[in-house]
């Protein structure tokens, strides 16, 4: 088969659609002839030699795909050859095939097709494992989602609206807020022109937000603090804004909040089959009525998956960036 290769760390022009060994399923995976993937911010990192795939994942780039099953692995049960899926991957995504775990498999939702299927299983485990399994976000509660105009952050708003909480969103330009305003984000904060901490308190009356999901680490760490209304619960689920800075423990006790820093690549294949498990039965049925919707950017050929990248690092897309084989290009 072919796929996307990283020969060296470096910047999108290293990437590379080259032959590679096939995969082989073992046992309980099953074989996915891949129609699409699509573009995370670990992709990138990866590609710059900053986040290894975890023990066992492929060498390849793609944490997500949707397509069809080519081959069933011994004892896999539930599935059949041809079944349109789309899977949470460790890696693997930006190629003709992949070998999955049949725990992470989830069927194509009705009503949309392979190619928006794939811009579904990472941000809907993601968001739903960290604001909901993770941070038990409750109806009328303020949630606060940084880069709400990002794939998770696009999920995030509408997930988050369809449970009766305020959404506020943090974003880089009017029309990025536009359109979270759009998905139903209610405080629309511009963070080149706004203190998110200051914004936040004038539109809740100084209490803060109940639950904020960070992509920046330690850049936002104090702030956040600063941001979260007593009980309040921050998850920091990247470290854009890096990875070390200071804690004050006393603003956290007298808050009585929490801060949780989480992953999803790397947990054992038995939390994320219970992660997808609790997707498939309180997100999947939102998608297949229409409440709650992929919001896809662009659509790129996978051999041109270094153009999708620099796409994705210059920051100027909404949703997600998609790429799709040859067959699947409408």
């Amino acid at each position: 088969m072919k796929a996307i290769v990283v020969p060296q760390p470096g910047g999108p022009e290293v990437l590379s659609w080259e032959e590679v060994p096939d995969p082989t399923p073992g046992p309980g995976e099953v074989l996915v002839d891949v129609a699409a993937s699509a573009v995370n911010r670990a992709d990138i990192m990866q590609r710059e030699g900053h986040y290894d795939p975890p023990p066992g994942a492929p060498p390849y780039l793609g944490l997500e795909v949707s397509g069809r099953i080519a081959e069933l692995g011994e004892g896999v049960q539930g599935w059949q050859v041809g079944d349109e899926v789309c899977a949470l991957l460790s890696g693997g995504g930006y190629a003709e095939k992949v070998a999955v775990p049949a725990g992470q498999l989830l069927p194509v939702p009705a009503g949309l097709d392979l190619v928006q299927a794939a811009a579904l299983p990472e941000v809907t485990c993601t968001v739903w494992s960290n604001v909901f399994m993770t941070a038990g976000l409750r109806p009328e509660e303020t949630f606060l989602v940084h880069g709400g105009s990002s794939g998770i952050g696009t999920m995030a708003i509408q997930l988050a609206r369809n449970v009766g909480a305020r959404v506020a969103v943090t974003a880089g330009s009017e029309e990025k807020l536009r359109r979270c305003r759009e998905l139903g984000a209610q405080i629309l904060i511009n963070y080149k022109d706004e203190d998110f901490v200051a914004a936040l308190h004038e539109a809740t009356e100084g209490r803060g937000a109940d639950v904020i999901l960070d992509n920046m680490g330690a850049k936002y760490l104090a702030r956040n603090i600063d941001a979260l209304a007593p009980n309040g619960r921050l998850v920091v689920i990247g470290l854009q804004g890096g990875a070390k800075a200071e804690l004050d423990l006393g603003v956290l006790m007298r808050k009585r909040a929490a801060v949780i820093a989480t992953t999803l690549r790397a947990r054992p294949a038995q939390e994320k089959a219970a992660i997808v498990a609790s997707v498939r039965e309180h997100v999947w049925p939102l998608i297949e009525s229409g409440q709650v919707r992929p919001v896809v950017d662009r659509i790129v050929p996978m051999e041109q998956a270094a153009e999708a990248h620099r796409l994705v690092e210059a920051s100027s897309h909404v949703g997600k960036v998609v790429l799709t084989r040859m067959a699947y290009q409408g």
